[in-house]
């Protein structure tokens, strides 16, 4: 062995992160030239029946949150078992379901849709715990609806009532870009550099959330149902794709201006039409469809039969507020719609 080989082999080289002579070392890892692909993981068949809370919540029990702490506390059993945990999924039309040892009668709702007049001084919440006036109050129904949207204590207008929570969710989402159309009475009369910038978007009071509105002002005589307008104050149209909580009122603010009175008049192809506030009316079948094909949606199942009255059809009278208000604090027991 040549001097030269021994001094190369005793010598200290250049030493990896593991602690070997990387002189000695192999330039690259050897990989095997095919690797066996890793076995993929069973894929979990699709889940059958429904919510065990949400079934409850649809037959009357409670709301949902309380029925949720009624399985916890064990007082819900299924074909004669006690289920404990949330989420368990059951057929409401096979399974024996029973709360406290008395059976419910759990079927899928029907779907309904209401179109209301929301005044101003009603919340659009489903219940309030300081006890302040909901809008659902004044739909004549003690079926479970939920309002699709919000409009503050101080506006109102348009708001839509439904159980079908598919449709709900497109007309909510900003992803899916549904136009909904206020007429806004401001304080003042904006300039047209003004109203190019809400055009083109403001920062809000936060200065990170950027909106954009369609905003367009009315004629100086406009008045809405004849009302007189306030000396001083102007109406502006604005019509939003994705909505943020306040946030007309805040992009106006943005500007130096005060909304005196907000009235959403259109959502999508639904229009206010001639409804005075607390009235409201069923949706016609026509425009159920309507609706649902513009949110990209079939048509629903078979819904009740309801009368002209009902339906919003030609002839149709809108409810008076005094004859459908719920009474406080009255729950139903079951839901109201007859069995499929």
């Amino acid at each position: 062995m040549s001097a030269k080989s021994v001094r190369a082999k005793h010598l200290p080289g250049k030493m990896n992160k593991d602690g070997q002579n990387r002189q000695n070392a192999p330039a690259h890892p050897v990989r095997p030239r095919f690797q066996t692909p890793r076995p993929r993981k069973a894929e979990r068949p699709p889940q059958e029946g429904e919510r065990l809370q949400k079934v409850l919540a649809h037959a009357g029990v409670a709301s949902r949150r309380a029925c949720e702490e009624l399985i916890v506390a064990g007082r819900v059993k299924v074909n004669g078992k006690v289920i404990t945990e949330l989420g368990t999924r059951v057929r409401p039309d096979e399974d024996l379901i029973e709360v406290d040892g008395a059976p419910i009668i759990a079927h899928r709702p029907q779907l309904s849709y209401y179109l209301l007049y929301k005044p101003v001084g009603y919340l659009s919440t489903v219940s309030d715990p300081h006890g302040r006036p909901t809008a659902l109050s004044l739909v004549p129904t003690e079926e479970r609806l939920y309002p699709v949207g919000r409009l503050d204590l101080g506006s109102e207008g348009l708001l839509l009532f439904t159980n079908d929570g598919e449709l709900a969710h497109r007309l909510m989402h900003p992803r899916f870009e549904h136009e909904k159309e206020y007429l806004v009475l401001v304080q003042g009369e904006l300039a047209d550099e003004e109203l190019e910038r809400l055009r083109q978007g403001v920062h809000l009071e936060d200065r990170v959330t950027f909106v954009r509105a369609q905003v367009e002002r009315l004629e100086p005589g406009y008045r809405w149902r004849r009302e007189a307008v306030p000396q001083g104050c102007s109406w502006l149209r604005v019509t939003l794709r994705e909505g943020r909580k306040r946030q007309i009122r805040l992009m106006l603010r943005a500007l130096g201006y005060e909304v005196e009175r907000l009235i959403r008049v259109r959502m999508g192809d639904l229009h206010l039409g001639t409804l005075q506030p607390s009235q409201g009316r069923w949706l016609s079948k026509r425009e159920v469809l309507a609706l649902r094909q513009s949110a990209g949606l079939d048509l629903p199942g078979p819904r009740k039969k309801q009368t002209t009255r009902e339906s919003g059809g030609r002839g149709s009278q809108p409810q008076s507020p005094q004859k459908t208000q719920r009474k406080a604090g009255q729950k139903p027991l079951r839901s109201s719609r007859p069995r499929r």
